[in-house]
């Protein structure tokens, strides 16, 4: 790939302004899901990077009409000077070819605009020595996957190229098992279900995520690709969550979500979606008045959600991998307020695989 003249190519999804349908069709298409933002757009089209139907686009505030083809040719990326920091780090298990993590809540994944170090990858350095796969680039070497810097839990990361590979289609067809344990406001009714839909980027709140309307379709080429194709694909992608009832305390109740697919916010969208955002969600529950004095009291400034179980198979030796992590203190803690009877028994709550399954997810359709 040309990383100096990469050009990303689409159709308008919406009419208006270019620079707010140009964001709209960007969302997701940068490497590692990422959006244009609407300001990174104005700086495009000022720096002549954007033509639409083939003309060189003047103004960001040019109006469009649906279905107008757009290019969009980005510069090169200017990489971030990454340094090795010794910052205490919770290993599970460490190879020659793979390290697992368990991140506490508050630590960022990598270094990003507003957050330059003190991240994961920064620790990683220091304790591999720079033996870190180098398929992710300077700014996130050995990084497959992520979590929230507000999540805690279980993640992996490649320490060799071919280790990152074949996690990366594991992540790829969802192979990879996935359990998370979250607090909910309210209780689910039924106590498990499946959690189906298109997850994108808000339509005017950038830092949130949504479930889109299956008719809102739109293509934009993949990062990269030098045509378009005719088949239209939604806005968003598709994700789905297995959620069952742990624990009901009242008003609140403790949730295992297994993952299928692994969307930004996933959790935390598909929860608030059926009523009941995650305890602490500062996104997507933004009124917890009857649980804001609870809070405060435990210094509680997060979403309640933890990585409790990661299994995969070895993308070099073959061998079956399960990882279990159980709930951080602060979690224990606010459980026990809000009245679990097993917030003290340690382990209680990991989830186990599901039944006929010896480590991978999704499990075989006789298996549930």
């Amino acid at each position: 790939m040309d990383q100096g003249g990469t050009t990303l190519q689409g159709r308008i999804i919406s009419a208006g302004r270019l620079d707010r349908a140009l964001a709209e069709a960007c969302t997701g298409v940068l490497p590692g899901g990422g959006d244009l933002s609407r300001e990174r757009v104005k700086a495009l089209i000022g720096e002549g990077r954007v033509t639409v139907d083939g003309r060189l686009a003047s103004s960001a505030s040019l109006k469009v009409a649906p279905g107008a083809g757009f290019a969009i040719t980005l510069p090169q990326v200017a990489q971030l000077e990454t340094v090795a920091q010794d910052i205490p780090l919770t290993i599970v298990h460490e190879d020659e070819h793979l390290i697992v993590i368990d991140k506490p809540a508050g630590m960022v994944v990598h270094p990003a605009a507003g957050n330059p170090d003190g991240t994961l990858v920064n620790a990683l350095l220091h304790h591999c020595a720079g033996r870190l796969s180098g398929i992710g680039g300077v700014a996130r070497p050995g990084i497959v996957h992520r979590i929230d810097k507000d999540t805690s839990g279980l993640l992996v990361v490649a320490k060799s190229d071919a280790a990152h590979e074949g996690l990366a289609r594991q992540f790829a067809d969802h192979s990879i098992e996935r359990a998370y344990l979250a607090i909910t406001h309210g209780v689910p009714v039924p106590a498990q279900g499946t959690l189906k839909g298109t997850i994108a980027r808000h339509h005017t709140d950038r830092k949130r995520m949504a479930i889109m309307p299956e008719e809102e379709a739109r293509y934009v080429a993949p990062y990269g690709t030098p045509e378009p194709v005719e088949e239209p694909s939604h806005r968003g992608k598709h994700a789905v969550t297995h959620y069952r009832l742990r624990e009901a305390m009242g008003k609140s109740a403790l949730v295992e979500c297994r993952l299928e697919t692994g969307r930004t916010h996933q959790v935390r969208v598909h929860m608030a979606s059926i009523g009941h955002p995650l305890v602490g969600d500062p996104v997507y529950c933004r009124s917890q008045k009857s649980l804001k004095p609870l809070l405060l009291e435990l210094n509680f400034s997060r979403q309640s959600l933890h990585a409790a179980v990661l299994g995969f198979i070895h993308p070099v030796t073959g061998e079956t991998l399960r990882f279990a992590s159980d709930l951080p203190a602060d979690m224990r803690d606010l459980l026990a307020r809000l009245g679990s009877f097993h917030a003290d028994q340690p382990g209680y709550f990991l989830p186990e695989p599901p039944q006929g399954v010896t480590g991978t997810w999704p499990p075989p359709k006789d298996a549930c």
